[in-house]
């Protein structure tokens, strides 16, 4: 069967304080992407703000929008100027008081779906579950004119389950937009290491494209400050980086990816063959005795 190439992009950017002003660097960085040929490009978590959930402040709530709604519009329409797939990621206001961290898919202006976080992470200066209602999209996927693609979102990228699952429901890439980077109460600790390591297995696993895109700089708060360390990056189905990004600056990461080597990839490893999901029962429980 054959299988084709396709160009993406990560767009990789600091956060300052003026919210219109990060949506006009990332709409920016997405035209200059697409005029380098890029034609599925992916934005880092929740692009259009500084990371809120360092602090509790109510008056966040506020920047929940709806789908339909600001920044959703902008992209849609900027999908359909440059003939690109934009993979967007914003907070969803549903009604009050239910609010979820979204993606939302664009081809060419046209509206493929959107995917809601599943895992939402609670933590010094992580305080997610204040803000976000986990999920209940299950996990699509999305036939692109270019090939399928999985999105999860920062939190969901530690854990395996979710990109076996869009493995096995077809999906060529994994996109992953976070916001990840320092750890208040361990401030010694870099997690970004095995931040890396813990995707590109996800990759392995399931001999797939992984492509994750990450904030960079610092950003402070009420309660101190967080320093996102980017190192956004693009992986194959071996789990070999091809492209990660050179700076801890505003950049654009982009790989031509060839779906030959999944279909290479898959067949020398047998890996969705030899599953015995017949076996796998108790890892429905939330513990096993």
């Amino acid at each position: 069967m054959g299988r084709g190439k396709v160009n993406i992009a990560l767009i990789q950017h600091k956060c300052v304080e003026d919210r219109e002003k990060n949506v006009e660097i990332a709409e920016g960085l997405i035209r200059e992407a697409a005029g380098q040929g890029a034609q599925i490009i992916c934005t880092e978590e929740l692009f259009g703000g500084q990371y809120f959930p360092q602090t509790i402040d109510v008056n966040k709530y506020e920047w929940a929008e709806p789908i339909p709604g600001p920044i959703s519009n902008r992209m849609q329409l900027l999908s359909e100027e440059l003939n690109v797939v934009i993979i967007v990621s914003l907070y969803e206001y549903v009604r009050d008081g239910l609010y979820f961290n979204t993606v939302v898919v664009y081809e060419d202006g046209k509206y493929l779906g959107k995917y809601r976080k599943h895992h939402i992470p609670e933590g010094p200066q992580y305080i997610e579950k204040y803000y976000f209602t986990e999920g209940d999209t299950g996990y699509p996927v999305f036939k692109t004119k270019y090939g399928t693609i999985g999105v999860l979102i920062c939190w969901d990228e530690w854990f395996p389950e979710p990109s076996r699952i869009l493995a096995l429901k077809g999906a060529d890439i994994v996109f992953y937009p976070s916001a990840i980077g320092s750890e208040p109460d361990n401030p010694d600790l870099d997690t970004s290491q095995t931040w890396v390591d813990a995707i590109r297995a996800h990759g392995i696993h399931n001999n797939m494209f992984i492509a994750v895109v990450n904030r960079v700089g610092r950003e402070d708060s009420k309660e101190g400050h967080m320093t996102f360390y980017g190192r956004s990056f693009i992986s194959n189905p071996w789990g070999t980086i091809i492209k990660e990004a050179e700076t801890k600056e505003n950049e654009i990461i982009m790989a031509e990816v060839d779906f030959a080597e999944i279909t290479h990839a898959r067949n020398v490893l047998q890996f969705h063959r030899d599953r015995r999901p017949d076996s796998y029962g108790e890892l429905l429980k939330r513990v096993i005795e």
